[in-house]
């Protein structure tokens, strides 16, 4: 009797998995910033506000998001309910750290000094934000999900 052990993918394949995951999330995401007019306040991240720019930041900080993930979750990504689990968990996170705190915190210094006065302001637009957090990360644990059912295909 043999026993087979099958490896999973390695560090790097799980980073780049979750790159992958992180970008497609972040493009899904994106259309819905595109379509409620956020993109241009992306931008100003970097000092300027413009959609195309904030359009490309924030797929700079998704493919390096996915990253995160990927090594995170990479190792059960193989089965859907606790992959899905972790990416919306992973999405209300990233909502946190990145739209209550870091988002304003940052503006405060590229753009407008009063925005500091947001860190931990939750209105509509932030419940907004939520749910597309939340749908990032559901996208990326589905695309992870498709990596880890193709290598289990081989």
């Amino acid at each position: 009797m043999s026993t087979q052990l099958q490896a999973g993918p390695t560090v790097g394949a799980k980073a780049g998995y979750g790159a992958v995951a992180g970008l497609v999330g972040g493009a899904v995401f994106g259309m819905l910033m595109a379509m409620m007019d956020m993109l241009p306040m992306v931008g100003m991240l970097v000092g300027v506000e413009n959609a195309g720019v904030g359009f490309l930041v924030h797929l700079a900080n998704s493919a390096v998001i996915g990253v995160i993930f990927g090594l995170l979750a990479g190792g059960f990504a193989d089965r859907i309910a606790p992959i899905l689990g972790a990416g919306l968990v992973y999405g209300m996170i990233w909502w946190v750290i990145g739209a209550l705190i870091a988002m304003p915190l940052w503006l405060s210094v590229t753009a407008d000094p009063e925005m500091s006065n947001m860190v931990f302001v939750v209105e509509s637009d932030q419940w907004m934000s939520l749910m597309g957090h939340m749908i990032f990360g559901l996208v990326a644990a589905l695309v992870l999900f498709g990596f880890s059912r193709r290598i289990v295909r081989g």
